[in-house]
């Protein structure tokens, strides 16, 4: 005679892998990708931060080794600025991509300030692992890539791109855009450095003549070629309210149709 036995406890709909692994689990995970990082920047007092863009495949000795020695003695310099601060918050904390390259320069210049720093990295094939210098606290991992960029705009008071590639220009455009079209309830300051890279790859006067941006719309960025020229843009165009909150979270602008401001 066979001895009855009692079925296996089923799991907790949260720590089912299988579950959380599926597409009807997809809501759950992009939130996570939201939570986590607000929880992280909250409990390490982050407030803003000066975001780095920039090509992964821009090594120290290569061709143009010169934009990864630029990056990092620039971040240096953004790090020393800001820990001159006089606030108890982490602000204007250096923050990239995560990756190698102009973001691991990043990373590394504002270490070798003696400041913190972020990595928002994001799993790919070939070219993305997380560098050396990021701490374990402020480093992160993303699949999707909206979040990521999301988390990119949410805190940045600035961002400096670098020559890079079609990741670089995405992340470049998409801030023009939100800049363009006042989305961001504060101007976020946006430096292209190397002007004569930026000014071959993208014919901006073309854009005005022919009529599908206006004029006024080359005043959402400047040009820089040196690290000093770079941060005292920075130091001017850089907004530094009294917003106590940590993070300080940049929220959608108000609709010009009377529509209420949405929560952040």
């Amino acid at each position: 005679m066979s001895s009855a036995h009692s079925p296996p406890d089923p799991p907790l709909a949260y720590r089912d892998a299988r579950f959380l692994d599926s597409d009807d689990a997809r809501p759950v995970r992009i939130l996570s990708e939201y939570l986590a990082p607000l929880a992280a920047f909250t409990r390490e007092r982050v407030h803003d931060t000066v975001v780095f863009f920039g090509s992964s495949r821009l090594r120290e000795d290569g061709a143009m080794g010169r934009y990864y020695e630029d990056a990092r003695h620039l971040a240096r310099l953004v790090t020393q600025w800001a820990r001159s601060l006089p606030d108890e918050r982490h602000r204007l904390v250096v923050c990239s991509g995560g990756g190698g390259g102009v973001m691991e320069a990043a990373n590394r210049g504002a270490v070798e300030a003696g400041g913190r720093t972020i990595g928002l990295n994001i799993g790919l094939p070939h070219e993305q692992r997380p560098n050396s210098y990021l701490l374990p606290e402020l480093s992160f991992e993303f699949h999707y890539f909206f979040m990521r960029k999301l988390w990119f705009a949410h805190l940045a008071r600035a961002i400096v791109a670098f020559p890079g590639g079609f990741g670089t220009l995405d992340e470049v455009f998409e801030t023009l855009t939100l800049a363009q079209a006042r989305k961001l309830d504060r101007r976020i300051c946006v430096v292209l450095y190397g002007s004569a890279y930026w000014r071959e790859i993208v014919n901006f006067d073309a854009l005005v003549r022919h009529g599908v941006i206006a004029a006024d719309d080359l005043r959402l960025f400047d040009f820089a070629d040196d690290p000093e020229g770079a941060l005292r843009i920075l130091q001017q165009r850089i907004e530094l309210d009294g917003d106590v909150s940590t993070p300080a979270i940049a929220k959608s602008a108000t609709s010009k149709r009377g529509a209420s401001t949405p929560p952040p």
